[in-house]
C-alpha cells in the first residue's frame, strides 16, 4: 500500500507504528515524505498514492476519488497559521498595511491559505498585492531577509518565529474561533475510495494508539526526519497537532470542515463541495 504524508513530527509520530509493521494486520507500506504542497498535487494528479495527508482546502479536487477518513489529520483549537512580519511594518497600519505587498505562503491549496484568503478578505482593504509560494521552511527567513513583505507560517514557526526578528500580525486560528466557534481544520488523511476504508481508519487509530501508549518509541524516528528541530519544539509540534480530533473528528470536525469549504465556495475560492460527500 503506497501512503504519503509529511515529515512534520505530527504525521511521523501518528504513523510510527503502522511504517514500522508494528500494528497486526495492517499491511506494509511504502512511504512518501513530502511537503504537503507536493502532497496535494499527489493527490489531485490522479495517480496519487492509496493514502494521502493533504489539506482539508484541497478537498473539493479530490473528493471524486478520495474519503475523507475520520482520523489521522490535523485539527484544533489554538493552532492556526500565523501572518508574520518585520516589526516596523506591524507596527505601523496593523493587517491593512498588507494592502499592495507582497506575501508568501506555503501553498495556493492549503487551508492555511484558505484562511488567510477569507481573512484578508475582511481584514486588508484594497488587497494583497502578490502572493509567491515558498517551502513553509523558507518562509521565515524570506521575511527577515525582506525579499516579501509577509509571510503565512504553519506548524512549528508558531513556536521559533521570535528567532528570526518577526512580529505577529495576525494568528488565523485565534480568528477562525472567534468567527466560528470551531475547531481549526488543518490537514485532511485521504483514502482512495475502492479500498477498504473502516480497516485502513482502524490501522490509523492503531497506530495512534501505539504512539500515545509508548511516546517514547517515535523519538528517534520522528527527529530522523525534524532534524532541523530541538526535540523539545518537536515535542511541543505533537502536542499541539495531534489531540482528540486525530483520533475521531466526530460533529465539532465534521463541522468544522464543512463550515471552511462552504464559506470558500461560497467566496469562489474553491469548486462547490457536496458536503454530505465529506462523510461517505
Amino acid at each position: 500500500m503506497k501512503v504519503a504524508f509529511s515529515p512534520c513530527p505530527n504525521d511521523t509520530f501518528i504513523f510510527h507504528a503502522w511504517v514500522h509493521g508494528l500494528i497486526p494486520g495492517a499491511p506494509k507500506i511504502d512511504v512518501t515524505y513530502a511537503d504537503i504542497d507536493i502532497t496535494n498535487s499527489l493527490a489531485a494528479s490522479g495517480k496519487g498514492p492509496d493514502v494521502v495527508k493533504i489539506s482539508y482546502a484541497a478537498l473539493p479536487w479530490v473528493l471524486s476519488e478520495y474519503a475523507l477518513l475520520p482520523c489521522g489529520g490535523a485539527l484544533g483549537r489554538g493552532c492556526g497559521p500565523l501572518v508574520l512580519t518585520p516589526g516596523k511594518l506591524a507596527d505601523t497600519e496593523g493587517p491593512a498595511a498588507l494592502a499592495g505587498r507582497k506575501v508568501a505562503v506555503p501553498s495556493e491549496r492549503s487551508t492555511a491559505y484558505l484562511l488567510f484568503r477569507l481573512w484578508a478578505a475582511q481584514q486588508v482593504p484594497g488587497g494583497i498585492g502578490e502572493i509567491i509560494v515558498l517551502p513553509f521552511h523558507e518562509i521565515m527567513p524570506a521575511v527577515r531577509d525582506g525579499e516579501v513583505d509577509a509571510g503565512l507560517v504553519i506548524h512549528e514557526a508558531r513556536f521559533t518565529y521570535p528567532a528570526y526578528g518577526l512580529t505577529l500580525l495576525a494568528d488565523l486560528g485565534s480568528w477562525w474561533e472567534a468567527d466560528t466557534k470551531l475547531p481549526i481544520p488543518l490537514g485532511a488523511i485521504i483514502a482512495r475510495r475502492s479500498l477498504d476504508l473502516s480497516a485502513i481508519a482502524g490501522w490509523i487509530r492503531a497506530s495512534l494508539k501505539y504512539a500515545w501508549e509508548h511516546p517514547e518509541a517515535s523519538q528517534q524516528f520522528i527527529m530522523q526526519y525534524a532534524q532541523e528541530l530541538s526535540p523539545e519544539v518537536a515535542r511541543a509540534h505533537i502536542n499541539l497537532y495531534v489531540n482528540n480530533f486525530s483520533a475521531d473528528l466526530g460533529e465539532a470536525g465534521y463541522n468544522a470542515v464543512s463550515t471552511l469549504l462552504k464559506r470558500a465556495s461560497d467566496e469562489g475560492l474553491v469548486p462547490k463541495v457536496d458536503l454530505a460527500a465529506l462523510r461517505s
